[in-house]
């Protein structure tokens, strides 16, 4: 008989390719069986270095396969043949990376990338022999295939090795092999894989060396590259600082939107709302985390300690010596770098090759040049930019009694400008007639931030008109023809004289002091106050309320204003030229030229934006949500339902009353395709609301009970999961009225999986109506259960009872002496009944449930001996099922899954 190692031999040498591949097949359990004997283990191991030489693609091919499950079996059995994956199997691994057979190939990089994920190779072979060999691969001479094949591996496996290996030995050949320009295809997988390398290396490397790489794929030749790099970029924004995304990533970003290829566009606009997301910021949002992963609006004084001591202007830090850029043609690079994190304006400037394409008509209109001081005196007249923390009662107070607390505190950085003085209200309307811009552009246009530096330069006319004429050229573009007709506006705006600037300045200063305060009621910052709540609007002067921090409380009317509706959507959190591409998503025009799925794409990344803008910036979005929730697409819908539970927590509770509700009503009526998704999350949502519009809700709880199909079983299995949350949320007297004709509905469902999760339902309600007040609710409950299920006249109904008694035992629902005495003695009753399949379950209810309860052994007293006689007829029955389940020991089976056979619990 032949050994291990002559049997490997043989067939080794056999002609016959199919006895080779059954060696290659074989291998390890051959190292099995020779493990105990090193020698031999050593002498199977040269024996694959020789099959490694075999001529055969499939035999090579059939041996990589093998090798990570060697490889594995090497480490286990370490001590006894130690190096052995060094010394013989690596080297096969990389040799096979150049093999000239594709399928070969293919299972080496799987084979490498599977033992660099179980950390089978050592560090040092990692920088020795893997890495020399990827870099000889990517050489100028390499073969094309294996080129990209290695490129593609470098990229996979950095991640695995960490960065120290990453920046000495892949980043130089990854930054030479993404200006490879010969091969488009290996840029376009250095592009597809920039994100990753970036994450890796950390955001030094990433700022010095691989963003001018990327800004070269970015405007790559072959549209396929610069798709690829957008579909990364929210990767590559997250391993940069937010000064080089605000300023330069977010120019760049533009260009992809604007681009002429059809597919950029729309994997950009993909990326479009998860891009805006890195601009997150806790002090702007409004939302904190704690451990337990819960959104939390209060903060303990040491998370408050942790933000302040951050140099990030946010919505309770004001920095009155902020800086920002110069927005004129010669601004330097280092204005631009040097600018905080939540500027309120960004210059985007041409670069050589590239056409510039502004951010907004705001940023183009001409500033007025009126000093530092004077700005600061009109303050109380402009409309805020982004929430400040406190709003008094005090508002009558005019702009010239501002404390000098309120002037250091409150300056331009943080305020959106009004329409510039020269320009009359009448006459603009009149111009906006014959243009084809909708009133919220018009504002947009008009609007100009403010700067904290008492220096900011005019845009001149000269300026304006050579804007126009660059992006001439690229009219085709909506996007741009919409910005040359703002910047026309801005040109026709800026040729007014001087004299009437003066004149209508003045008339500014002296309107009256109501019509300053609907504008913008005086706002008072407390210095305590360094990072509030976000309100939820900004309401009224009559009803507006001061907010506490730390309280989620707000007293006053949540209803908005006319002129509150027609705020202009701009806000200073992300630039804004961001957030007027992603509000176009819902323009039916982009789905017949970007994507026919981009109002899908600009639903699903919605809770991101909103998060990112924070609750005081829901106005840029109200608009577009409630354009979303009526779209004609119902994926569209359903994505908003499957996320309004997450909006709802990021807006807070009176403007989710107050913008969100409606829709949530709308979702409940919709298509079950959408109802789903309002279902799935109905208990986080509720508990959201204010008690009284939560009950609201107790009359349309019934309605789920009902589907456009009735074979849609799942949705009442998810329904009856919601009510079981739901208990919580509502009182006894609401949960017996409303709920419990449900729970007893979905009890006798045709499903076993829907009256399965409907027990426990049920089991929970028993729990609460019976320490609840009055007692009757609970009685009279189990005095139901009796009468329709443990004396129904249908078997099933009886199962059903014995079920929901199983499930009060299992969860204590009920003290045992009180349920010995309300549902026992009913439950016992059923030992007689006809149909096998109940005694079944109550022979299992009874001996693995009941009596291996300690508190009824000790507790029931007389009602003990009931059982065990129970039991015991139950073990004479002349079902040959119940005697077994009820003999049996409690520890041979699970009752669980006894439960849910198709022998107990179906019909």
């Amino acid at each position: 008989m032949l050994t291990p190692l002559g049997r490997l031999d043989k067939y080794a040498a056999s002609e016959n390719v199919f006895n080779r591949q059954m060696v290659a097949r074989s291998l390890l359990d051959t190292l099995r069986e020779v493990c105990d004997d090193e020698r031999d283990c050593i002498a199977v191991l040269e024996r694959i270095s020789r099959l490694a030489d075999d001529s055969e693609p499939t035999v090579r091919a059939e041996l990589m396969e093998q090798v990570p499950h060697i490889a594995l079996f090497c480490q286990e059995n370490r001590p006894s043949i130690p190096y052995a994956f060094s010394k013989y199997l690596l080297p096969i691994v990389v040799r096979y990376l150049a093999d000239q057979n594709n399928q070969v190939r293919k299972t080496s990089q799987a084979a490498l990338l599977a033992l660099l994920e179980q950390e089978l190779i050592e560090r040092f072979d990692v920088e020795t022999k893997v890495c020399p060999v990827l870099i000889e691969l990517t050489a100028p001479d390499s073969n094309d295939d294996v080129k990209t094949e290695a490129v593609a591996i470098m990229c996979r496996m950095a991640p695995m090795v960490g960065k120290d290996i990453t920046e000495r030995l892949i980043l130089p050949r990854f930054c030479e092999m993404c200006c490879d320009c010969r091969m488009f295809h290996v840029r376009k997988v250095c592009a597809a894989n920039f994100g990753d390398i970036c994450s890796v290396v950390g955001q030094q490397a990433t700022e010095e060396m691989l963003l001018p790489r990327f800004f070269q794929l970015c405007s790559d030749n072959v549209w396929g590259v610069r798709k690829a790099c957008a579909e990364c970029f929210m990767a590559v924004s997250c391993a940069t600082c937010q000064e080089i995304r605000r300023t330069k990533l977010s120019a760049l970003f533009i260009n992809l939107i604007s681009d002429p290829s059809r597919w950029v566009r729309q994997a950009a606009f993909q990326s479009l709302g998860p891009f805006i997301s890195t601009f997150a910021n806790p002090s702007s949002s409004g939302q904190y985390f704690k451990e337990e992963s819960k959104s939390s609006e209060d903060r303990t004084v040491e998370d408050q300690n942790r933000i302040c001591s951050q140099d990030v202007p946010g919505e309770g830090q004001v920095k009155p010596e902020a800086v920002t850029p110069d927005l004129s043609a010669s601004s330097s690079s280092d204005q631009l770098e040097n600018m905080p994190e939540d500027g309120a304006a960004e210059a985007f400037k041409s670069s050589s090759g590239e056409t510039s394409i502004p951010v907004d008509g705001a940023l183009l209109c001409t500033l007025s040049s009126e000093s530092h001081q004077e700005a600061t005196s009109h303050e109380n007249d402009k409309k805020p930019g982004n929430y400040q923390p406190s709003f008094h009662p005090e508002l009558g107070t005019s702009s010239q009694d501002s404390t000098p607390l309120d002037q250091e505190l409150y300056n331009s950085f943080h305020f959106w400008r009004t329409p510039l003085p020269a320009i009359d209200l009448d006459r603009e309307l009149q111009e906006d007639s014959g243009r084809s811009l909708s009133p919220e552009r018009t504002e947009e246009a008009l609007e100009v931030p403010m700067s904290g530096s008492p220096n900011i330069t005019m845009a001149t006319r000269k300026e304006l008109e050579e804007m126009i004429e660059n992006l001439e050229p690229h009219l085709d573009d909506p996007d741009v023809k919409a910005q040359v007709e703002v910047l026309s506006a801005a040109l026709r705006a800026s040729s007014l004289d001087a004299h009437e600037e003066i004149i209508d300045t003045e008339q500014t200063q002296e309107l009256p002091e109501e019509q300053g305060i609907k504008e913008l009621p005086n706002c008072n910052l407390s210095q305590e106050d360094s990072v509030p709540l976000i309100s939820e609007s900004v309401e009224n002067v009559e009803a507006t309320p001061h907010y506490v921090p730390g309280s989620t409380e707000v007293n006053g009317s949540s209803d908005f204003s006319p002129d509150q509706e027609r705020r202009p959507k701009v806000q200073d959190i992300v630039p804004q030229a961001l957030l007027d591409q992603y509000l176009s998503m819902t323009d039916p025009s982009r789905a017949q030229t970007v994507d026919t799925e981009i109002a899908k794409h600009c639903a699903y990344s919605l809770p991101g934006v909103a998060l990112t803008l924070g609750r005081q910036n829901w106005h840029c979005l109200r608009e577009t949500y409630e354009t979303l929730a009526s779209d004609m697409q119902w994926k569209v819908r359903r994505t908003l339902a499957f996320s309004i539970h997450e909006l709802a927590v990021i807006l807070g509770d009176q403007l989710t009353a107050a913008d969100l509700v409606p829709i949530f009503n709308g979702f409940l009526k919709d298509l079950d395709e959408v109802r789903i998704g309002v279902l799935k999350h109905l208990h986080d949502f509720l508990k959201l609301l204010h008690i009284d519009k939560r009950r609201e809700y107790l009359y349309q709880l019934q309605e789920f009970l009902v589907t456009d199909n009735s074979r849609n079983w799942r949705f009442r299995a998810e329904l009856a999961e919601q009510l079981i949350l739901l208990l919580e949320l509502y009182s006894p007297r609401d949960v017996y009225d409303y709920l419990r004709p449900i729970a007893l509905n979905l009890c006798a469902d045709k499903v076993s999986s829907v009256r399965w999760i409907s027990y426990k339902l049920v089991g929970g309600m028993v729990k609460k109506l019976h320490v609840a007040t009055p007692p009757s609710f609970g009685a009279d409950l189990i005095r139901e259960l009796v009468e329709n299920f443990g004396r129904c006249p249908k078997w099933s109904g009886r199962q059903a009872f014995v079920f929901v008694c199983q499930t009060v035992i299992e969860d204590d629902c009920l003290p045992m002496d009180q349920f010995a005495v309300h549902l026992m003695p009913h439950l016992l009753t059923l030992a007689n009944d006809r149909v096998p399949n109940v005694r079944v379950l109550l022979a299992k209810t009874l001996r693995q449930t009941l009596l291996e309860k300690e508190c009824f052994l000790t507790s029931a007293g007389c009602h003990q001996e009931a059982v065990e006689q129970t039991v015991m007829a139950l073990q004479m029955d002349r079902d040959s099922d119940v005697k077994y389940f009820a003999s049996i020991h409690p520890a041979n089976t699970k009752l669980s899954e006894d439960a849910m056979s198709t022998a107990s619990s179906t019909y």
